[in-house]
């Protein structure tokens, strides 16, 4: 394969320089204040794992033989879990959506780094394909993939830099427990992962008891498209948004469920002709705005959906920053929970007007 050859040659080419600049790469992942929180907890991580560790995932199994020093994330959110569990990446992929500047920060993940101290985190500007160079030339210890969409090519590819953790089963439907658990066991901090899960639990319990009204109410995640009223795009329960509405303590309508033929399949594409699959939904959630929405509403056939035609609709504007935090991860949630609930809660109001 001539892109494997490519980078590998690529790799032994560099190594000799990269180990020279160890020292100084190492102030891209840290700044003396994370160093020293870091170093007051290395005690407790280091007793998290026995090592080897072995994670199984989607294209078989990961060794890592040591504990990670110097942790590198690939596509969606991983660096978020890094962070939240106060360790800054070496390098992470730019955010390719919900990005207001060219930073290719996330204000949550901003947010976070400015808490650690670091302001020139090492970004991969690699939203139109992984830059393996650039990972490469972070001398990565292990490579966090588990919210991803990586191919067996990437994966192969990234396994000559360092040990990769991918996704579990299929790409990006690893929910956000998942996501913790993977990636903080391929750090080696296996009980922070856990501690920041029940963090995380708890954020969100909060939440949800201050809108009981959440709790059994049926929600459909359908993205329209305003230059074509001919189909539905749909998000499965097997979609991390769809998952983490559950976990709001909302429902999903089975007659849509039982359209799904793969389990595994995070979306379902549909005709608007089968729109009367949403007339159990009390309130149906999408990317877009009022608008869209008003476009929607106008259709023949998909203004007659109850939840359009009452307005128990959630739009959450394109490239948005709440758009962004639909796949969750802690540090997205503890960002805009309080918004999102709000607006899930003021559309359920609308059900009996």
């Amino acid at each position: 394969m001539n892109t494997k050859r490519t980078i590998l040659f690529l790799f032994l080419l560099v190594s000799t320089a990269m180990f020279a600049l160890i020292g100084c790469s190492n102030q891209l992942s840290t700044s003396n204040d994370a160093e020293s929180k870091e170093k007051e907890t290395s005690a407790s991580k280091e007793a998290d794992s026995e090592y080897p560790i072995v994670i199984e995932h989607a294209f078989g199994e990961t060794v890592i033989e040591e504990k990670p020093e110097r942790v590198a994330t690939v596509q969606w959110a991983n660096h978020d879990v890094v962070l939240a569990l106060g360790v800054v990446p070496v390098g992470f992929s730019a955010a390719n959506f919900g990005v207001e500047d060219d930073s290719g920060l996330l204000p949550w993940t901003a947010q976070k780094l400015e808490e650690l101290g670091v302001d020139k985190p090492n970004v991969f500007q690699d939203t139109d394909g992984l830059d393996f160079e650039a990972i490469s030339d972070s001398n990565p210890d292990v490579i966090l993939a588990s919210y991803s969409g990586i191919t067996k090519e990437d994966y192969d590819i990234l396994s000559q830099i360092a040990p990769v953790v991918a996704y579990p089963t299929s790409p990006w439907t690893t929910s956000w427990r998942e996501q913790v658990m993977l990636n903080a066991t391929g750090m080696g901090m296996k009980a922070d992962g856990e501690q920041l899960i029940k963090d995380t639990e708890s954020l969100i319990k909060e939440q949800t008891e201050k809108h009981p009204e959440m709790q059994g109410k049926k929600v459909a995640w359908v993205n329209f498209s305003a230059t074509d009223m001919s189909g539905l795009h749909l998000y499965t329960p097997a979609d991390p948004r769809v998952s983490f509405l559950k976990e709001l303590g909302m429902d999903y309508p089975e007659i849509i469920t039982d359209m799904i033929e793969n389990d595994t399949d995070y979306s379902l594409q549909l005709s608007a002709e089968n729109a009367d699959v949403l007339s159990d939904a009390d309130i149906i959630i999408g990317y877009g705005d009022d608008s869209l929405y008003e476009a929607v509403k106008a259709d023949s056939r998909l203004g007659q959906i109850k939840a359009i035609e009452r307005g128990s609709v959630v739009f959450i504007g394109n490239n948005s920053t709440l758009a962004a935090a639909g796949t969750p991860n802690p540090l997205a949630i503890s960002y805009t929970i309080d918004e999102y609930v709000e607006l899930i809660a003021n559309a359920i109001d609308k059900i009996d007007e």
